[in-house]
């Protein structure tokens, strides 16, 4: 079963609705004392199925965070994904909407923002997965639920990979574990005939393949991949996302991102998704070239 939570005007709705649309029974702010009764009937349906639980479920964040962590302390099935943006992006979304702040106290928009985040951060911190819905449009988010949803169907002890490639202009990803900077390298940008591709077309590849501290590079992180994996997985770790940054997000890091799929891959050591976020799309490990 799967706890969806997360930040208000982040896309709760959107997920739960995607996951109904893939066969989830899916339930929209279950009070917090009805969860282990709701629990038993999705038992007994034996379908997936997806409960959304925020901070409105509870008397307060306390009780929120506490019944949660005994819930899924005791039982391996359930899984929590937590949805939440930026907060110029949130606070644009209620604006756009004209709709009020679950929370709202009176304060402004900006303080029950800041209020709810700070409610929230110790049940962000149980996550098995962040979603980040900042630059996702509701089709985008979507597709990347309809990921996570393949990903938790297949055994929980198997350590999934995110690979992604994004550019520093437009922020660090929050949701990545681990952050490599690809600004050290030479720029295919500089390059006239290269400017206008990205580190998926075979220009691209070409160049950058062809220089020595780039093969060096993708050797120190595969001896790193490959030594950190088996620790990770003794401390169950269940998801792992690798950010490649460089300036503009379309050459060097989509390359690496692509290299360490393919290498993943080859070793057998896992079936990543890449995500390029300033392409915009999401690719299978098995789209990537060799």
């Amino acid at each position: 079963m799967l706890l969806i939570s997360g930040l208000s005007g982040a896309g709760k709705s959107t997920v739960l609705h995607a996951l109904e649309d893939a066969g989830f029974f899916c339930t929209d702010n279950l009070p917090l004392d009805l969860l282990h009764d709701w629990a038993r009937q999705m038992r007994l349906r034996q379908q997936p199925a997806a409960v959304c639980i925020d901070v409105r479920s509870a008397l307060n964040a306390d009780d929120l965070h506490h019944t949660l962590e005994a819930v899924m302390g005791s039982d391996a099935d359930w899984q929590l994904l937590f949805v939440e943006a930026a907060d110029a992006v949130l606070l644009r979304r209620f604006s756009i909407l004209r709709r009020r702040h679950p929370l709202a106290l009176g304060e402004d928009l900006m303080q029950t923002i800041t209020r709810e985040r700070e409610l929230m951060s110790h049940l962000r911190g149980m996550a098995d997965l962040l979603l980040d819905s900042s630059n996702l449009n509701p089709y985008e988010l979507a597709e990347q639920v309809e990921w996570f949803r393949h990903q938790y169907g297949q055994k929980s002890c198997e350590l999934r990979y995110t690979l992604m490639s994004f550019s520093y202009k437009h922020g660090i990803p929050p949701d990545a574990d681990m952050v490599i900077d690809a600004r050290f390298l030479p720029n295919p940008h500089y390059q006239a005939e290269l400017a206008p591709l990205t580190g998926r077309d075979q220009p691209v590849i070409d160049f950058l393949a062809a220089l020595p501290e780039v093969g060096e590079a993708e050797r120190r992180l595969q001896d790193w991949l490959a030594f950190s994996r088996p620790m990770m997985q003794r401390e169950r770790k269940k998801y792992f996302t690798l950010a490649f940054g460089c300036s503009g997000g379309r050459h060097r890091s989509v390359y690496l991102a692509e290299r360490l799929a393919s290498w993943l891959k080859q070793q057998k050591l896992a079936r990543p998704v890449i995500r390029h976020r300033e392409l915009g799309i999401l690719v299978d490990s098995d789209e990537v070239l060799p």
